[in-house]
């Protein structure tokens, strides 16, 4: 901590991180402090840098399916979907229907995963404990879902070109149902503590709003836009995996403060059940299988293998070794928990990425602090960090 003379007035310069159980990550904040009145906020990024996107660069399209769920490592089926839509626009590959039913289900699940973890660390930042355990046991049957389903409850890598890794299990429909009674009672419980609670309302209401024109004006998204009154949700404007054919709203709220992002997330929950639900209904009716078929850039499994040792031998070569690709550039974009998730791919024709480049919801998210901090106090800035929801290794990737 270090004082600077300001005229008359005297200011401290507080580094708030990086390692500070509040800051999300390996976050540093370099306050400006009039006493306990923020003049400057900073924030400082890098700390957990990993390459990703040049990485990238050396792996073919399918190896690179495992780098980009250590981005936001809670809401890995959303990276998945975003950079694997992006490879099967450029290499214009089709999805069977089921695999997009099964993909909707995983990717909202995803959703509810993220936002859970959200919930209850940021009621513990602001002092409410109780509901960091309730949302974690939810959590946890949601990562048991993706363990069945991929061996792997965190960096699944699950989602795969044309389709899945492999077909869910037997009892995938009925522990996604049951999880969504779970997460329902859940969240019911967790409104009831929070909600009309005035300790929660005088932390949250009035606190750091985020006006619409500065939505717009510095490329915000996700639940913090739409909380400022931004109706924009990509699932609607720019639909993928057949969400154009899914009943649900897009909650928007107008008060742009804390509190309206921690409503407007809650209401997004309640949709996300509801799409859930509307997908396990078409699961039977589905058609196509778990996987598309391609010659070319869909990897074999071994149900479409002839069995012997030398037709495996042989596919493998052909997938190590490389296999072309269409030349050109394209852009893919999902609505991650987060935000606007997206891919930008430059191809020159062979097997590996060109330049790959991803536009993260933290990475522009974040940069807002600096505008949102000065005025609040010390505390109030723990209640915004944890409203506006990052995530630093997507933020360092």
């Amino acid at each position: 901590m270090t004082q600077a003379a300001t005229g008359e007035k005297k200011t401290q310069t507080l580094n708030m991180g990086p390692q500070h159980p509040a800051t999300h990550g390996v976050l540093r904040l370099e306050l400006e402090l009039d006493g306990e009145v923020i003049t400057e906020c900073k924030p400082h990024i890098g700390y957990l840098h990993t390459g990703i996107e040049k990485t990238a660069e050396s792996k073919t399209y399918h190896q690179g399916i495992v780098l980009y769920d250590r981005m936001d490592y809670l809401a890995p089926m959303s990276n998945n979907m975003a950079y694997i839509g992006a490879v099967e626009k450029l290499c214009d590959i089709e999805v069977p229907e089921y695999a997009q039913v099964v993909r909707v289900i995983l990717l909202e699940l995803t959703r509810l995963k993220s936002h859970l973890v959200w919930l209850g660390t940021h009621a513990m930042d602001i002092g409410a404990m109780s509901v960091f355990l309730y949302v974690f046991q939810e959590r946890e049957k949601i990562l048991d879902i993706y363990e069945a389903c991929s061996g792997q409850r965190m960096m699944s890598s699950y989602l795969m070109e044309g389709g899945l890794w492999k077909d869910v299990p037997e009892d995938f429909v009925p522990r996604v149902e049951q999880s969504l009674k779970d997460v329902r009672a859940c969240l019911k419980e967790c409104h009831t503590l929070l909600y009309n609670n005035p300790i929660w309302r005088r932390r949250t209401e009035g606190i750091g709003i985020i006006p619409k024109d500065d939505v717009l004006k510095h490329g915000l998204s996700g639940p913090i836009a739409r909380a400022s009154g931004l109706n924009w949700d990509i699932r609607k404007s720019n639909p993928y995996m057949g969400y154009e054919t899914y009943d649900f709203e897009v909650p928007v709220r107008e008060e742009g403060d804390i509190f309206a992002r921690y409503d407007l997330r809650l209401v997004e929950m309640d949709q996300s059940l509801l799409i859930i639900r509307q997908a396990l209904d078409r699961m039977p009716n589905a058609k196509g299988e778990y996987r598309g078929h391609h010659p070319i850039y869909i990897p074999p499994d071994r149900d479409r293998l002839n069995k012997s040792m030398e037709s495996l031998i042989r596919h493998f070569k052909f997938y190590t070794s490389g296999y072309p690709t269409p030349r050109g550039s394209v852009y893919f974009a999902v609505e991650a928990p987060k935000g606007e998730l997206g891919f930008f791919i430059s191809s020159d024709g062979s097997e590996k990425p060109h330049r790959l480049k991803v536009r993260g919801p933290s990475f522009t998210n974040v940069s807002y602090l600096r505008v949102i901090s000065p005025g609040h106090l010390v505390s109030d800035v723990v209640a915004i960090i944890g409203s506006i929801d990052i995530v630093l290794g997507e933020i360092d990737r």
